[in-house]
């Protein structure tokens, strides 16, 4: 099993960071807390180190990695160009949940950007995050620290239960507090474009840049990531997702219409909603994991892959949700149950 270290979120201990630092530094994987997800770290210039995270996370190749920096000023390690677009995002927003696309340095292994000329960096606000990689001293490539696929990890238990041995150091510093991974924007485009929702709000961004941010179009099958987490299908829990897509009363009805009909063929349902549901579905003999108020996409996002990793590990055959408002972060809470449900149910459809 990895070393695991006890880290007090807002300080860690100096030592421990510089035992951490010098593994990464030796070509080592590190699991390491950000405000987002924890992620998984290996030096972003060591193109075998950067190997050993696609092998233990079982990565395609074709699906990029960020590159997490301490400060913007080191941006120039890792781009070979920086628009000006991206200064002033960083100015408002860095350290943060938000990752830009940026023209690739040529020192950049290939395996970081799955072959593309550009770049996915951030600068991670949480103190252990950026303790870590300043005393490591070189940019850090770090996915999620779960296996490719599987639900975001938010504590320390989620990496060990996904990874185990294939990591040398984990650092426990508790649940992370955003709790869905950073806001994408490729900012080499003109307008820029959102390649993936997160934990900056799309609105915060638009206003900021005084204009509207364009919206990518789904990622055809098959072909190169052009950003992390963008594939059709992630984040999903070993157990099938119903998604209820659409108007509350709707989704609801159908819902419990589902429940149900699986109830009758003998099998166990969980349903993951906000609180103002809970009692409708724990009244119907069903497992249920509260994402907090509906109104409150903050709370939900830092609670929808606790959710999905406590259901899922009560086994049932199925869990239920539904989408919520789309402000705020609720649009990168949708983006992630798409991304992650078996099947998804719209205003539209019908079910036998």
């Amino acid at each position: 099993m990895p070393q695991v270290f006890a880290v007090d979120p807002q300080h860690p201990a100096p030592g421990t960071i510089a035992r951490a630092a010098q593994i990464l530094r030796a070509g080592g994987l590190v699991a390491f807390p950000t405000e987002t997800v924890y992620g998984l770290g290996a030096n972003a210039l060591d193109e075998a180190a950067v190997a050993r995270i696609f092998a233990a996370k079982e990565r395609p190749a074709y699906d990029p990695l960020i590159v997490h920096l301490a400060r913007p000023e080191d941006v120039d390690q890792v781009a070979g160009e920086v628009p000006e677009v991206a200064r002033r995002l960083w100015a408002h927003f860095a350290p943060g949940p938000l990752t830009l696309i940026l023209p690739k340095h040529p020192r950049v292994p290939t395996n970081v950007t799955a072959g593309r000329d550009t770049v996915a960096v951030r600068i991670p606000s949480h103190p252990v995050a950026r303790a870590l990689i300043q005393a490591a001293g070189v940019p850090v490539a770090a996915p999620s620290a779960n296996r490719f696929g599987h639900v975001s990890p938010t504590t320390a238990q989620h990496v060990l239960a996904d990874l185990g041995d294939a990591v040398d150091v984990v650092l426990d510093a508790g649940p992370t507090p955003v709790g869905v991974e950073s806001t994408i924007l490729d900012v080499t485009q003109d307008p820029p474009v959102l390649l993936r929702p997160g934990g900056v709000p799309v609105e915060a961004l638009e206003a900021v840049l005084g204009r509207s941010i364009r919206r990518a179009g789904p990622h055809p099958e098959g072909q190169p990531a052009p950003a992390p987490g963008t594939l059709p299908r992630h984040y999903a829990p070993r157990v099938p997702l119903w998604l209820f897509d659409g108007p509350p009363d709707w989704a609801r009805t159908m819902m419990l219409d589902t429940a149900a009909l699986l109830q009758q063929q003998g099998l166990s349902v969980a349903v993951l909603v906000p609180d103002e549901d809970r009692v409708l579905f724990a009244d119907r003999g069903l497992m249920v994991f509260s994402l907090g108020p509906e109104d409150d996409a903050t709370t939900a996002a830092a609670r929808l892959f606790q959710g999905l990793r406590a259901l899922e590990a009560q086994a049932p055959h199925a869990i239920l949700a539904r989408t919520l408002p789309e402000q705020g972060l609720g649009l990168a809470v949708n983006d992630r149950l798409r991304r992650a449900a078996t099947h998804i149910l719209r205003a539209a459809t019908r079910i036998a």
